[in-house]
């Protein structure tokens, strides 16, 4: 037996209990993973809660890192005992998960199991922004939002070692600290947004704003781009972004609006290595720095959801099932 977070029924945070389950086993081209630890995100807040449709009942969680304890048929490349991480699983708020071999990332050595779980899914949406969405060049000047946030303080460390200028945006002094410790150039509240913006650039804007915060940001980001600018829609920490008029795209000075998600940038094992490979090489070389903010025991998954919820939590939040950790 092992235990895993199980929700009954959609609802708040207190849905999230600790349930005994069945060790699942490996089926054809999966692995069984011990989890080591769970990175908690906010989609899984949307799922919980009835915003995302889900069958219940449901066991959040995609992401994790782990040891391999079993190996299906069909499986090459990897054995018992190798350690793995994944943004493409199910089920991750458990002991013991399941993950699909094409979509398991060999972990390096010298990377930590909590660095491990904490990089994949916030890290490989940083990667696919900058990389593929928006391709940033030295030079460009990005706002991003959020900026103390675990996806924001992985976007500034890559974007400035692109050689580009990065304002964010943040909603206390402590998160101002974390957010110039991983190298913004600017660091602004959320009140006054566009007025700074344009001092900061001159009257003409930014080239490219990466939103993660949705309804409460969408306006002023759009309001915040040059001419030509790109706004990338990736996210909806405050709520989805209501229907609006495309004319507004015209008026602002033929703008882009995009709105993709990460599952259409892992379309494959080699596109999936290339993302991880690089984000854990530049841990390894010492230019990227996870910032991982709380961990939870596995039991307290309710707690981990308030706090990621009430924006008490910066950087990465994880679950650690074999862990008193708080």
């Amino acid at each position: 037996m092992s235990y895993a977070i199980v929700a009954a029924h959609a609802g708040g945070p207190e849905v999230l209990e600790l349930s005994e389950t069945d060790v699942p086993e490996p089926g054809p081209g999966q692995l069984l993973v011990k989890v080591a630890a769970s990175g908690v995100n906010f989609i899984e807040t949307y799922q919980r809660s009835g915003i995302y449709p889900v069958d219940f009942p449901f066991t959040p969680g995609s992401e994790a890192a782990g040891a391999v304890t079993a190996v299906g048929t069909g499986v090459t490349g990897f054995s018992t005992g190798d350690r793995v991480a994944t943004a493409e699983g199910s089920a991750s708020y458990a002991q013991y998960m399941l993950i699909d071999a094409d979509k398991a990332l060999p972990v390096p050595e010298g990377i930590s199991d909590h660095t491990a779980a904490a990089l994949p899914l916030q890290g490989m949406t940083a990667h696919y922004l900058i990389n593929s969405t928006f391709q940033v060049k030295a030079g460009q000047t990005v706002l991003t939002h959020a900026g103390a946030g675990g996806v924001g303080l992985l976007l500034t460390q890559l974007l400035k070692a692109k050689g580009a200028r990065v304002i964010t945006t943040v909603s206390s002094d402590e998160k101002e600290s974390l957010a110039r410790k991983a190298g913004a150039d600017e660091v602004l509240g959320y009140e006054g947004l566009v007025p700074n913006i344009n001092e900061l650039t001159g009257g003409t804007g930014v080239d490219v704003v990466f939103d993660g915060v949705g309804k409460a940001t969408f306006d002023d980001s759009l309001a915040s781009l040059r001419t030509r600018g790109t706004l990338v829609l990736f996210g909806g920490a405050s709520g989805p972004v209501p229907e609006f008029d495309l004319q507004r795209l015209n008026a602002g000075g033929s703008l882009y609006v995009t709105r993709p998600k990460l599952a259409d940038y892992l379309l494959d094992a080699d596109e999936r290595r290339w993302r991880s490979s690089d984000l854990f090489n530049a841990v390894l070389s010492g230019d990227l720095s996870v910032s991982i903010g709380a961990t939870y025991p596995l039991a307290d998954a309710a707690g981990a959801h308030r706090d990621l919820q009430s924006r008490k939590t910066t950087g990465k939040v994880l679950l650690v099932p074999d862990s008193q950790a708080g």
